[in-house]
């Protein structure tokens, strides 16, 4: 009873600042277009919160997500369109069906036979809606990495996929080729390096998730590793007064090396 007390707090916080006169100017100015990336926004600081293990500001964070699904809620009401309930209601529905091993007598050996079931699923939803493409509902709106990897599974479900590890370091040779005849050919032709490097990109996506990696988790991880090594840098130089405008590359590289080192013994 206290958690539908506070939704309904929550929903009449969000009525109060949509108000005309009374609510908040900011707040009143806001569409679904330009509420969209502050909650793409929010999510990202959900992971970012899991990823640092910091559960207070993950309580935090994850309240700020379900403001934006209720402030995307209440403008859609306003328009008369749905309302919070009804987005409730989906989802309860889709997760009853998505798992019938669980609320129905189906059942379902592991989690890879969930997830495959999962998919089967999804599948069937999409035909049932008229969806020609298997591919053609994947959001434009995702980070290019996860996009890619949702093509590539969903292709692979089809048969479309290489069998084993081989193929894929084949290619990822082709394609570091390609790119690299495509720079030295015509420098100035930009576009085509860009598809050159865009091709590169996918099929090192393509070996993550054959290795059953998420590709967007191990960038970051050196996006870390690089930011670590880096200030390890800038920390040896200031001790000397420096910073790395006034040394050479090689004196970086050296202190670079030194980082990796001190990591490993660690």
């Amino acid at each position: 009873m206290q958690s539908s007390s506070q939704i309904n707090q929550l929903l009449d916080i969000m009525n109060s600042l949509r108000t005309p006169k009374t609510g908040c100017p900011w707040d009143l100015e806001q569409n679904f277009a330009s509420i969209a990336p502050y909650t793409i926004e929010e999510a990202y600081e959900v992971a970012d919160a899991i990823d640092r293990n910091d559960m207070d500001n993950l309580r935090d964070e994850l309240g700020d997500l379900l403001f934006q699904v209720v402030f995307q809620a209440q403008i859609a009401k306003e328009a008369n369109l749905f309302d919070f309930d009804d987005v409730v209601e989906a989802v309860c529905d889709k997760m009853v069906r998505r798992h019938p091993h669980v609320f129905g007598t189906d059942q379902i050996a592991d989690a890879d036979a969930q997830t495959e079931a999962w998919e089967q699923q999804k599948s069937n939803e999409r035909i049932n809606k008229g969806e020609k493409s298997r591919l053609g509902d994947i959001p434009v709106g995702l980070p290019a990495t996860l996009r890619a990897l949702k093509i590539q599974s969903r292709a692979a479900r089809t048969g479309f996929d290489w069998p084993d590890l081989a193929p894929v370091f084949a290619k990822l040779q082709e394609e570091m080729s390609e790119l690299q005849e495509a720079i030295n050919t015509n420098p100035q032709n930009i576009e085509n390096i860009e598809s050159e490097l865009g091709d590169l990109l996918f099929v090192c996506i393509n070996l993550s998730r054959k290795l059953d990696l998420n590709p967007e988790c191990a960038l970051n991880q050196t996006n870390h590793k690089f930011i670590r090594r880096f200030q390890y840098i800038e920390t040896a130089l200031a001790a000397d007064g420096k910073t790395p405008e006034d040394v050479d590359l090689d004196e970086m590289d050296r202190l670079w090396n030194q980082a990796k080192s001190k990591e490993t013994t660690d």
